[in-house]
């Protein structure tokens, strides 16, 4: 797989993990694990059975607690601990077979772009939370799965044109970028609150 080719899939895993990480990954790995694309580096690690096994059950958890108002918020304030270092660690994955310093650029960069998808994500759902019927945010779960897969596909097969997709969601972000931000702070305040109130009650 060429630089850029490994670029479009490498960085398109790490963005789409921000989303969904578990969908992201048992997409890689079964259209790996059964010889329908190579994936380059060490990312090809997502197509041993146990990781697809794990991911796959990991998926049906966050299938259902997603669609449930406040849940899926809770879900999401825990998860910024998990999407963002795993996006950047699929990303520098990819990598592996460049210098140092490349998987080290790739690490940040996967990082980040996983901390903007997963900001994005969380901020339209506080917002779908703040509507009193809940069919908006099943809406928007379902919506979010299915153009998770699509993409992961996508990137397997047409790495650069994800590239492009990220581009111009990069672009979007640079002016939705100060709602994004509020919604990872309120995460993470969510996040501080709920371990704080862990240790007080052990």
């Amino acid at each position: 797989m060429n630089p850029l080719a490994t670029l479009g899939l490498g960085m398109g895993s790490a963005w789409l993990s921000g989303f969904n990480l578990y969908a992201t990954v048992v997409t890689l790995g079964l259209l790996s694990r059964f010889h329908l694309v190579q994936l380059p580096g060490e990312l090809n690690v997502v197509s041993r059975g146990w990781v697809i096994a794990t991911a796959a059950i990991l998926y049906l958890v966050e299938f259902l607690a997603d669609k449930i108002p406040v849940v899926d918020s809770v879900w999401d304030a825990i998860h910024t601990f998990i999407r963002v270092p795993a996006g950047a660690v699929l990303a520098a994955s990819a990598f592996a077979d460049f210098s140092p310093t490349v998987r080290v650029a790739a690490l940040l960069a996967g990082g980040t772009l996983a901390l903007s998808s997963h900001g994005t994500k969380a901020s339209v759902r506080m917002t779908a939370n703040a509507i009193p019927e809940p069919f908006s945010n099943i809406f928007l779960s379902i919506l979010e799965d299915v153009f998770t897969i699509a993409l992961a596909a996508l990137a397997a097969f047409h790495p650069i044109v994800v590239l492009g997709i990220i581009l111009v969601f990069i672009l979007v972000l640079t002016w939705y970028a100060p709602k994004v931000l509020r919604a990872i702070r309120r995460m993470l305040k969510q996040a501080g609150t709920m371990l704080g109130s862990g240790r007080a009650s052990v």
